[in-house]
């Protein structure tokens, strides 16, 4: 099969590009060769910008298109005129799509809208996407569109989950967000990636919630502090203190959601996905995987997220006062 990875160098697409070659696929890409140029040595790669340079795109045909990247629905639409014919597409879209997540959405429940244009999709994520689903499906009504939550494993920069893994295998006293039997849902990048080329392979149609089965917080830490044959003592420090103390919910402190506007963003029901094949693996595997990588010395240092270790010292000795006990002692 002929794909074009529309990126597939970062994250989510270096993996697909991964299951792809696994498969014998024959694999182009096209970026700007910014990220990583040197991957994939023998694999096409077309040089060029989504946003005003698709030329080296110009009338290409592929039997699949895989979309990691699309983030601004005028973009979208010039990347699809650019393109010949194409069999399968396939646009990695979000669980931020919805309109609320106060509870957990399905996939028929209502997409966020934009109250004002705009091309900025740091400040409207989950509208732009919303918005650059629809440019796909007027196109290819047979679409296959995944909306994962959130994407962890190997090559994830953002450390929105290697932060768990990395700071539980430290040992030690570690914060953890109380309730300790609050919600956790992930889906494994290499899961999404392998589900994405079997669409393909398939020509899987639909949208579908990409998750794995939602966990408990306490579960997630304890399998983190069991693969990392860890002596991390777990502190459940209350929400609103943590709020009052300022840290910073899902970046600073990540799988930490306190609002109730995001109540039912990490209990989705993945049974749909489930049934259109997605195969999730084990949790120790993912967070094996996400330590070793950690371990290799080539995750980031310094990742935007992740909470301070002075900082997270200074709220739980604040705690530990609060309860009347010293700090050098288990609460």
């Amino acid at each position: 099969m002929r794909m074009l990875v529309l990126g597939g160098t970062q994250f989510l697409g270096r993996h697909v590009v991964d299951a792809a070659l696994e498969q014998s696929h024959d694999v182009t890409l096209f970026n700007r060769g910014q990220t990583r140029p040197e991957l994939f040595s023998g694999v096409e790669k077309l040089r060029g910008d989504r946003d005003g340079d698709l030329e080296a795109l110009r009338g290409r045909s592929f039997d699949a298109v895989v979309d990691t990247s699309g983030y601004v629905p005028r973009i979208v639409r010039q990347t699809l005129d650019a393109l010949g014919e194409v069999g399968h597409y396939t646009f990695v879209s979000s669980i931020s799509v919805y309109a609320s997540l106060a509870t957990p959405p399905d996939e028929h429940s209502p997409v966020a809208e934009l109250a004002e244009p705009t091309e900025d999709w740091r400040e409207a994520y989950g509208e732009l996407k919303a918005l650059c689903e629809a440019v796909v499906q007027e196109r290819f009504p047979d679409a296959f569109i995944p909306r994962p939550g959130l994407i962890v494993g190997p090559w994830d920069q953002t450390g929105r989950f290697t932060y768990w893994p990395q700071r539980i295998a430290e040992g030690g006293r570690v914060l953890a967000p109380a309730p300790p039997d609050a919600a956790a849902q992930v889906i494994d990048v290499r899961d999404l990636a392998s589900w994405i080329v079997r669409a393909a392979e398939s020509s899987t149609a639909g949208t579908f919630n990409a998750v794995d089965r939602a966990t408990t917080r306490e579960r997630m830490f304890e399998t983190c502090r069991d693969v990392a044959a860890s002596n991390a003592e777990l502190v459940w420090v209350d929400g609103d203190f943590l709020a009052e103390h300022e840290v910073g919910e899902w970046m600073e402190l990540p799988l930490w959601l306190h609002g109730p506007e995001y109540a039912g963003m990490l209990s989705v029901d993945p049974a749909p996905a489930f049934g259109a094949g997605l195969e999730p693996r084990p949790l120790e595997d993912t967070v094996r995987a996400t330590l070793d990588w950690v371990r290799s010395g080539e995750a980031p240092t310094e990742p935007p997220a992740g909470l301070a270790r002075e900082k997270e010292q200074r709220v739980l000795d604040a705690w530990f006062s609060l309860q009347g006990v010293p700090s050098g002692r288990e609460v």
